[in-house]
């Protein structure tokens, strides 16, 4: 059975148990599944004039600006964003400038010290990557992309972190174009004093500081399509990166193979392994700081202790009182987190390997003695001075991750992603004459007598 602790102000849920943990609170919903709003049902039937789900509206939705360009881009733009049908669908030098007139020197320093790190963890990262080589007549060269788009969502909680996050490893790995696409803010009546802050100055300010080339003033799923193939304004790219939300994430999908793309993302997820030596009011804080991103967020804690599982749960109550995305934080509570009591830390460990999460905290006794136990995450965070919202924002490595168990097999954007490698043969004489015969071999097996010739009429002994 289930038991709620306080139900009435923390609807936490505590699952006792692995098996009950399963169905319960490390259940996911497959991406996709979840109904439209009333708001999204809406957009699309003002839009296209019918009742569609999502899949086709983005389908739609990707034909209109893959065949209008511009025109296209801006018409969607203006129904779903409140944006004028005419608006400008890059930042301008001006918008530049009045976003660093409107961002304290405090922010703007935060910001700077947080790119330094974010860069020397790259640049780190960088020499320990694949490089270009050759031996023997065989290598590879190793390059970047030409020009890459970067998605930053976010117009209500801004999200400058995300813009170090992505476009300083691209930089680094020596990409020639950076781009960034984000949602901009319906404009005020006074459309001319707010020309330059429909995207957050926090954001322009931040892409400044990572040397991004042009921001794009479009979001959504036809921001997608239009960095994917491409309008009057805005070049296609050769690979999107960054998350998004539901329709950004099928636009995304829908796109690949046209363009790359990093990954397919889903909403934010943290486990928290804690056992009775944690500090109830730090877990709590730490669960808090993920479940305020989005009500679909998972803040997860599984435990031995029932003790620390209840004092969590009061001190969620208590602490999402005085937040302001408190109401945020408790939905993501009741509709995707929760506590599980379990039987030992290795228990813990075995259910956190197999729900593989976005981000996986150890705070537990001699946490460093339990790292080689963990096999699936994105990022891992050791003690309690290790919080994952450190790693949000000024710790060094990127913090886009993988989501939904796709850290089973996927990793955290790194500089890599953002590189090439073109396989090199550079074969002598005699490598062709001491492995041309086997190859030979190889194609008469395949019935494929032209592959063969190709190669027995380069032998010496023809």
């Amino acid at each position: 059975m289930s038991l709620d602790a306080k139900p009435a102000t923390c609807p936490i849920t505590i699952a006792q148990g692995a098996d009950e943990a399963r169905r319960t609170i490390l259940h996911r919903v497959p991406l996709g599944d979840e109904p439209l709003s009333d708001g999204e049902a809406a957009v699309i039937e003002r839009l296209f004039g019918a009742a569609l789900g999502a899949e086709e509206a983005v389908r739609r939705i990707i034909r209109e600006v893959r065949i209008e360009g511009d025109a296209g881009l801006r018409r969607i733009s203006a129904t779903i964003d409140g944006t004028a049908a005419e608006h400008a669908l890059l930042a301008t030098p001006g918008e530049f400038a009045r976003a660093r007139a409107l961002v304290d020197e405090e922010t703007v320093r935060a910001l700077q010290a947080a790119a330094e790190r974010v860069r020397s963890y790259h640049e780190q990262q960088l020499e320990h990557s694949l490089r270009s080589f050759e031996s023997g007549g065989l290598g590879q060269i190793v390059r970047p992309l030409h020009r890459v788009g970067l998605y930053v969502p976010g117009t209500t909680a801004v999200y400058p972190s995300s813009v170090l996050h992505t476009a300083i490893p691209a930089q680094v790995a020596g990409v020639d174009e950076v781009w960034i696409a984000s949602p901009v803010s319906p404009p005020s009546s006074d459309s001319a004093a707010d020309a330059g802050a429909q995207i957050s100055p926090l954001k322009l300010v931040a892409a400044e500081i990572a040397g991004v080339h042009n921001v794009i003033k479009v979001g959504g799923a036809q921001a997608i399509a239009a960095m994917a193939y491409g309008t009057e304004t805005i070049p296609a790219v050769d690979k999107i990166f960054g998350p998004g939300g539901r329709f950004v994430t099928l636009a995304k999908r829908q796109v690949y193979g046209d363009v790359g793309i990093d990954a397919i993302y889903g909403p934010t997820e943290t486990v928290i392994v804690a056992d009775d030596s944690a500090n109830a009011e730090l877990v709590a804080a730490d669960l808090l700081a993920q479940a305020e991103h989005d009500p679909l967020a998972a803040p997860l804690l599984i435990t031995p202790s029932l003790e620390l599982a209840t004092a969590v749960a009061d001190e969620i109550g208590s602490q999402a009182a005085d937040l302001e995305r408190g109401g945020i934080a408790l939905q993501a509570f009741a509709n995707r987190g929760g506590i599980a009591v379990v039987e030992d830390v290795d228990v813990a460990l075995d259910l956190a390997n197999e729900y593989a999460p976005e981000h996986l905290a150890l705070v537990v006794r001699d946490a460093d003695k339990l790292v080689d136990r963990v096999r699936n995450a994105g990022g891992l965070f050791i003690g309690e001075s290790s919080p994952e919202a450190l790693a949000d924002y000024t710790a060094g490595p990127s913090h886009v991750m993988p989501t939904g168990g796709s850290a089973r097999f996927a990793s955290p954007l790194h500089v890599g992603e953002f590189l090439k490698i073109t396989s090199v043969v550079r074969a002598s004489d005699e490598l062709l004459q001491e492995i041309a015969p086997h190859a030979a071999r190889i194609a008469h097996a395949e019935h494929l007598t032209a592959h063969a010739r190709s190669l027995e009429i380069r032998q010496d002994d023809r």
